[in-house]
């Protein structure tokens, strides 16, 4: 497994700040998927966009209906979070 070195909540300074206090907002923490992009913030403002419009943008979809989705993808790539 490759090892990552990301960035802590206490060490966030400029727009990685920003983005990691919206992430703990939305969720309550800083959920792994997010620190991993942080060393480099304008993936992560780029990532954290293309979520928003894929589950709360105008879709044919449902949100359960995405979420669902979400949950089945995970599952086929054996991903545990």
């Amino acid at each position: 497994m490759a090892w990552i070195k990301t960035v802590a909540d206490h060490e966030a300074t400029g727009p990685l700040k920003v983005l990691f206090e919206a992430a703990s907002k939305r969720a309550g923490r800083v959920f792994n998927i997010v620190r991993v992009m942080s060393p480099n913030p304008h993936t992560l403002r780029a990532s954290m966009g293309f979520y928003q419009a894929t589950m709360f943008g105008d879709s044919p979809l449902s949100r359960a209906q995405r979420e669902l989705l979400a949950t089945v993808v995970s599952k086929a790539n054996r991903c545990d979070y």
